[in-house]
């Protein structure tokens, strides 16, 4: 992670980099030619020699560019600054150089590495052909160990008479220790709609699952199920790779003939230059700049075609993923939060901390139904029937219901997965939901989520209650609780008043509002006065009271089991 800019001019720049191994500072530079007086040199030298003041000892330090400085090949005078393979001759910059070096302990890492001798230079004189080594990579004496080469790159277009220098730096890390496990790589979700190759998933996925059926528990069961699922959808499907297509990308067929072309033309001029081969070289950048504007163009002329026709066909879906490809990748940026007593926390290693003491102050609040208000509740007949072993049939709605394209638990299967491999899998996970039935209890791993969090877009972005914790539940767990819902919806219609709409079965809020806008168009017929009450309740669902539920459940006729499994989910 790179550190805001500070400071810097027109010669000089740093830049400060947070590494796994600790600070690293870049220092880039670009020093005056021979010819400017000595006053401005002197100016330069100073201006660096306070650059280096300004980094503590311990840090790493890299210095690079253009010195117009040769340095020479004199390592017997300067054993602490130069290797035994310099080039040419020192010059009045070089020795400036040399002394600021000497003085800080610094070592010019072009001279360590045997290499070609056209690998040790940089720059070309245009009039007598001279190569010199003036673009340097420059670090302290005793960090030398942790560059392995530094060499130039002649092939490079870099639009410039200099070459690529370039230098290998190996950092080494300090130990982490990350308190969350890692998560397991995604599947391949593009490879979904191809037949031949979920074909051959389920074909996989049959083999891996015949063979003899021992008598194990639930939690052994599903972590059977589940190892098997990922492995076979990570074979068949792949690992999703995190590459953010552009323009380039799509138009690789067209471009690297163009590329090579522009490679093969500069090689010839930077080995021979004459009027011809420099001819040559301006007529292919020519063609490729031309090309490369013609890729891009259309590139983004297609993509908000497909947008534009997505948001006309009611494709919201498609709309947003090409708005996602057009933006280009999202940067999670947080902010600072808040501890309880106000005091803002900026170490970010200590957010995790207040956000597990956020979640877990709030769920563990106890909210107390009383007996007096249990007592007013009436006692309905146990419905026996809810107690019965699931169906296949309700397990197989269960997961036609599930959307697709969602993202996975922790167990990293995907709802599309479950769904692909319907036919293979759903004996097995009849068995399972069968047995945790029976023991009225489901493995903790169908239990467990993770929690994101989302900015409600209003309040002090510091505060953790502007935040919606949004559960990211295990797929397989979610159908289960699905068949579980189904049940508890039979339940629940024996109590629903008339006028409860939202969150059930062929009714909508819509319904009710259109009852709202009723009452008010009558009431200014009749011109009779209308009072309307919108109570929003905070954080209504994190506070119910769930051992008051789970006795209101069995009052209303709840059978023993299925409130067993409803409070294994809790």
């Amino acid at each position: 992670m790179m550190d805001p800019l500070t400071g810097g001019s027109e010669r000089i720049l740093v830049i400060r980099l947070s590494t796994s191994s600790g600070p690293a500072n870049l220092l880039c530079a670009y020093a005056p030619t021979l010819y400017p007086p000595p006053e401005s040199k002197d100016k330069f030298y100073e201006e660096l020699d306070a650059a280096f003041n300004t980094i503590p000892k311990n840090e790493h330090l890299i210095l690079l560019g253009d010195f117009n400085a040769r340095v020479g090949a004199d390592h017997k005078s300067w054993p602490d600054c130069l290797g035994h393979f310099g080039v040419g001759s020192i010059n009045e910059n070089g020795q400036r150089l040399l002394e600021l070096c000497c003085y800080h302990k610094l070592c010019i890492t072009n001279t360590f590495f045997q290499s070609k001798p056209l690998h040790r230079v940089s720059w070309r004189h245009p009039r007598s052909k001279h190569w010199h080594q003036l673009d340097l990579i420059i670090t302290r004496r005793e960090a030398l160990n942790s560059v392995p080469l530094t060499r130039t790159f002649h092939s490079v277009d870099c639009d410039t008479d200099h070459s690529l220098v370039l230098s290998k730096v190996k950092l080494r890390p300090k130990p982490i220790y990350h308190t969350k496990q890692k998560a397991r790589p995604r599947i391949n979700a593009s490879r979904y709609t191809n037949p031949a190759v979920t074909q051959r998933f389920l074909t996989s996925l049959d083999q891996a699952l015949c063979g003899p059926s021992y008598r194990q528990s639930a939690v052994d069961k599903w972590n059977c199920l589940r190892d098997t699922i990922y492995d076979q959808a990570i074979a068949t499907y792949g690992k999703r790779m995190r590459r953010n297509a552009d323009w380039f990308e799509a138009s690789a067929a067209v471009m690297e003939p163009v590329i090579e072309a522009k490679r093969t033309a500069f090689l010839k001029h930077k080995g021979n230059p004459s009027q011809r081969n420099l001819d040559g070289l301006r007529k292919a950048k020519s063609e490729a700049q031309r090309m490369a504007r013609s890729c891009a163009n259309n590139y983004w002329l297609e993509l908000s075609s497909n947008i534009q026709r997505a948001s006309d066909t009611g494709d919201i879906k498609g709309m947003y993923e090409g708005i996602k490809q057009a933006t280009g990748p999202y940067i999670k940026k947080s902010g600072p939060l808040k501890a309880k007593t106000g005091e803002v926390i900026t170490d970010r290693n200590k957010h995790m901390e207040r956000w597990a003491e956020h979640y877990t102050e709030l769920y563990a609040t106890e909210s107390i139904v009383s007996e007096a208000g249990l007592i007013g509740v009436a006692n309905l007949p146990v419905m026996i029937e809810l107690d019965k072993e699931p169906t296949q049939e309700e397990l197989s709605k269960a997961i036609d219901n599930l959307s697709c394209g969602k993202a996975p638990g922790a167990d990293g299967i995907t709802p599309d997965v479950i769904k692909l491999g319907k036919p293979s899998l759903l004996p097995h996970l009849h068995d399972l939901l069968c047995l945790c039935w029976k023991n009225g209890a489901v493995p903790q791993d169908l239990r467990d989520s993770k929690i994101v969090t989302l900015y409600k877009n209003k309040g002090d972005r510091s505060d953790c209650n502007n935040y919606r914790g949004i559960s990211l539940l295990n797929i397989v767990g979610k159908v289960f609780a699905r068949v579980t819902l189904a049940r508890l919806h039979l339940l629940a219609e024996r109590v629903y008043p008339e006028s409860q709409c939202g969150f059930r079965a062929a009714r909508s809020t819509v319904d009710m509002i259109f009852t709202l806008r009723q009452l008010q168009e009558k009431c200014r017929e009749q011109r009779r006065p209308l009072y309307l009450a919108f109570v929003d309740l905070t954080k209504a669902f994190d506070l119910v009271s769930r051992d008051g539920l789970f006795k209101l459940l069995a009052k209303i006729g709840c059978p023993p089991k299925l409130l067993a499994i409803i409070r294994s989910f809790h």
